[in-house]
This record gives C-alpha cells, sequence and structure tokens, in this order.
C-alpha cells in the first residue's frame, strides 16, 4: 500500500523514552504504564494492520483523575498523545506515532449510574456496547448502537468515530443515544458536557465531540440512552436475481414510510462467504440477499412482514422466507455479524466505509462492481442498506504490492463516487488515516480551515491525535497556527 505520510518524529522525545516511562509510573504506578518492547507491540496497530508504529509507551488509567494526571504531564512535557479504546478501528484512528504515548480506557468498565425511569445509563467508557445491554437486558432495556464489533469494541471508540451497526436505522448511531460526557482535555482539565436530560443550552458541544475521533480531549465517561426492548422481533430474508433490484427495494420498503429495526444487505460472493462459514441458511442461488427486521407484538410483526412482503414482490424475489424460531433468527443474524472475520479466513481485504442517499443506491452497486474489476479486484458487498452506509470488501493479497495498491486505488475511487453522488466519506468507521487524504474530496480549504481552527481551540499545541483526520498538505497545514513555544524546551535549553 502507498506509504502513510506522518511528521517526523521528535528526536528529543523519543531520546527521553526511558526517563518519560520512569516518570509515568512514578506519577500513576508501575502497573498503569507500559514501558517494555513487548508490552508496547500490543498497541502497535489498530485493526487497519497494514499500517504499523510501536508507540513511546502506553497508560492504562483507571479512572478519570488518572487520565487527568497522565495528560497534564504529557501536556507539560509536549508529548503527543493517541487515545485508545478496543483497538478495532478500521480506518488507523488508534495508530500510535513513535513519539506518542497511547493512553487507553480499556481498563475503565464500570456501570456507575442506572435510572430507569429516566431511561439512562451512566458509564465508563471502556465498557462494550454488549455490556451495556448485558447489565440493563434483565430488566427488559437495552443500548441500542450494535456495530459488528460490539462484542469487543469499547464506547469510547463509538464516540469517538460516531459508529452505529445494523439496528441505528430506527434506533440512529452513537450520537443519537448519548446525552452527556465527562472529557479530559489536553492539559488535565476535566470538564462536563450535557448530562441526564434530553438537551442543554448554548453551544452543541455534544455533537460537536461525539465524531471528533480524539482529536479534542479523552471521553472518560458518558451518560447515555437505554431503550425498553420490544415484546419481540423477527427477521426475513428476501432474495434477489440482482444487486440493483435489491437496491430498489430497498429504497421501497423506506420510501412507503415503513421503518424496521434493520435491513441488512449482502451480495453472492458475501452470501456464499457467510453461509460457509456460519451455516446460516442463506440460498445460494441469488445475486443479492437483504435480511430485514422488524420488532413488536406478535400481531405489529405480522403486520409489517406482510407490508414488506408486499413492497418485496414487486421487485420479484427469488427467495422470501420469514424466520419461525429464535434459533433460525439467531443463525441469520450470526451469518451478518461474522461477515467480517468470515471473508478474512479467505482473503486479505479493505473494508470500506461510505455512506450514500438511498435513492442512489442501485447505481452505486453496479459502479462498485465495474470499479474493482477495471482493478481487476473481487468484492464482496455487506453494508446497513437502511441507511445507505455502505461496507465493500475489496479482496486483494497482501503479499502483492501491486494488489494491494490496486485495492488503495479502488477504495479511494469508491469514497470518491459516495461523494459525487450526495454521500461522504464515511458512516460509523471515522476518517483516522485511512480516508484524511480524501478529504479534499468532500471538503474545499475553507471547510478544512475552519476545521482544523476548531481542533486548536480545544488542543492548541495539536498534541492529540496527531496525523489523524486532516491532509497533511503544506497549503493547508500553514493555516495552523504555530505551535507554542513549551516551557519546558526553554528550560532545557536554558540548562
Amino acid at each position: 500500500m502507498s506509504s502513510i505520510l506522518l511528521p517526523d518524529a521528535d528526536v528529543d522525545i523519543v531520546a527521553r523514552r526511558v526517563d518519560i516511562v520512569k516518570e509515568l509510573q512514578a506519577l500513576l504506578g508501575r502497573d498503569r504504564v507500559i514501558g517494555d518492547e513487548d508490552g508496547r507491540r500490543a498497541y502497535e496497530t489498530d485493526a487497519l494492520t497494514a499500517y504499523r508504529c510501536m508507540p513511546l509507551a502506553v497508560v492504562l488509567p483507571q479512572s478519570t483523575e488518572e487520565v487527568a494526571k497522565a495528560l497534564k504531564y504529557c501536556h507539560a512535557n509536549g508529548i503527543k498523545v493517541v487515545a485508545r479504546g478496543a483497538g478495532t478501528s478500521l480506518a488507523g484512528g488508534a495508530l500510535p506515532a513513535e513519539d506518542a504515548v497511547v493512553i487507553t480506557v480499556s481498563k475503565m468498565k464500570r456501570v456507575l449510574d442506572l435510572d430507569y425511569p429516566n431511561r439512562i445509563a451512566r458509564v465508563e467508557t471502556g465498557i462494550t456496547n454488549l455490556a451495556i445491554t448485558g447489565t440493563v437486558a434483565k430488566d427488559g432495556f437495552f443500548y441500542a448502537p450494535d456495530p459488528s464489533s460490539q462484542l469487543a469494541c469499547t464506547l469510547a471508540g463509538n464516540i469517538g468515530m460516531n459508529s452505529g451497526g445494523a439496528h441505528c436505522l430506527k434506533y440512529g448511531v452513537t450520537t443519537n443515544n448519548v446525552l452527556g460526557l465527562r472529557i479530559v482535555l489536553m492539559d488535565g482539565e476535566i470538564v462536563d458536557i450535557g448530562g441526564a436530560h434530553l438537551d442543554s443550552g448554548g453551544y452543541d458541544l455534544l455533537g460537536l465531540i461525539v465524531g471528533s475521533e480524539g482529536q479534542f480531549g479523552i471521553v472518560t465517561e458518558a451518560t447515555v440512552r437505554i431503550i425498553k426492548a420490544a415484546e419481540g422481533a423477527r427477521p426475513m430474508m428476501l432474495g434477489f436475481q440482482s444487486s440493483e433490484v435489491a437496491g430498489q427495494c430497498v429504497s421501497a420498503i423506506i420510501g412507503a414510510g415503513l421503518i424496521p429495526v434493520a435491513i441488512e444487505f449482502m451480495d453472492r460472493p458475501a452470501i456464499q462467504i457467510c453461509e460457509a462459514f456460519a451455516k446460516a441458511g442463506y440460498p445460494l442461488d441469488v445475486e443479492a440477499l437483504l435480511i430485514v427486521e422488524v420488532e413488536g407484538s406478535d400481531t405489529e410483526i405480522d403486520d409489517q412482514l406482510s407490508d414488506i412482503t408486499e413492497i418485496a414482490k414487486q421487485f420479484n424475489p427469488s427467495v422470501i422466507k420469514v424466520s419461525d424460531s429464535p434459533e433460525m433468527s439467531a443463525k441469520i443474524w450470526k451469518g451478518r455479524k461474522s461477515a467480517f472475520g468470515a471473508v478474512g479466513r479467505i482473503a486479505d481485504y479493505i473494508c470500506m466505509d461510505g455512506t450514500i442517499p438511498l435513492g442512489r443506491l442501485p447505481e452505486v452497486l453496479v459502479a462498485i462492481t465495474e470499479i474493482c474489476q477495471r482493478h481487476q479486484l473481487k468484492v464482496a458487498n455487506i453494508f446497513h442498506a437502511g441507511d445507505g452506509n455502505l461496507h465493500p470488501l475489496i479482496l486483494f493479497d497482501a503479499n502483492d504490492p501491486a494488489s494491494a495498491e490496486r485495492a488503495e486505488l479502488a477504495g479511494n475511487e469508491i469514497l470518491t463516487l459516495c461523494v459525487k453522488v450526495g454521500g461522504c466519506l464515511t458512516g460509523e468507521h471515522g476518517v483516522g488515516i485511512e480516508k484524511r487524504d480524501l478529504m479534499h474530496v468532500q471538503f474545499n480549504a475553507t471547510d478544512l480551515a475552519l476545521q482544523m481552527r476548531i481542533k486548536t481551540v480545544f488542543d492548541p499545541d495539536w498534541l492529540l491525535n496527531p496525523a489523524k483526520v486532516f491532509p497533511l498538505d503544506a497549503r493547508l497545514m500553514a493555516e495552523i497556527p504555530e505551535r507554542r513555544e513549551r516551557t519546558v524546551r526553554t528550560v532545557r535549553s536554558a540548562a
């Protein structure tokens, strides 16, 4: 793959690595800081494994106060910081730098407060999505966002990338399910934003921080919505002889005013790969499969499935199959939730993440196939069709540099297409380093300069999550205020 341009490491900081580790250990405790090579290597990459870099050190705080201590120290010493949850980012959002300390909230997993009358929970952000639901499920509640990695991904990462999942069609993405945040700024200041209420006065800082990819601070606590679980839910499968027709069916369902809990799409390659892995009962003789789930009482479910069936019949489906048991429902979803892992068993792949208007879905599906064929690559399409969040998996050979380069070029073309038809570069994976240099496609110089000025308000020295999100373009970077001379360097020079 093409090289990722990272700013040159601060040689003074790198040279002081051993001392920095000792100082952090003295400040936080030896068990809170990883400084040995083997320990640091576990944090050299995230789920975008094509890129790796050994961090300066790794800090594992267990409280907001410890995060604040670590950040205050790094700020005083001019040390860059990369925030990390579980490292499941597919966009390189948690990729460290040689002169950066990784601060991970993975040890901060507590549920701090449950308020069922007001349907909220206050939790530490190292908790997983599934663990939030597991805590409240016994009382008939759940936490809605459900990315495929929900078994492992942390709420912190979801907040950073504004993640969604299959059920975001009805319940929204992370920003629609978070009411308040506790965030530690780069200088160690602890700030509470929002809270246990619907909306706050003044600027929408909550909306600004959710999706900010660790550019403004480290979020340590969150107040989230918990939702009363429906009486029941049931998926159905609709098989079609072309991806375009399946896309037209999705548009028709949404256009009719129906809001299923989820509408998931899989094309023939994805169907065959997932069926071989999960034995979910997927039809193997169709070109495209829709998994449509509805919820409510038995009567509501029957009515909704009947309406969707009538709409689907307009597009001559080859298969209409409604789940008839909890076991069958579990198998249907097991196949979809296991998709990325199943594809990884047979080939290397790049998982793209673009969003488009639903009405453009049929033509975009055709174009994705044409783009990949032109680059002599195969593609498996698996995505959240209901809200237009595409996840084409471009298959390539990581041991063949030419194949890897073609895959990256194809991915860039697909994301550019998403923007061209009225969509955007990311739906839930974030920008990170993967899409950083494509930001020019969606935003002009003025747009990017404004975003960078907002970043500077929160992080004047640009120490947080370096070299992510914003293109490393000299013309644009010149608009960032010059870094202030740090007292520590002045003192060091005087000495």
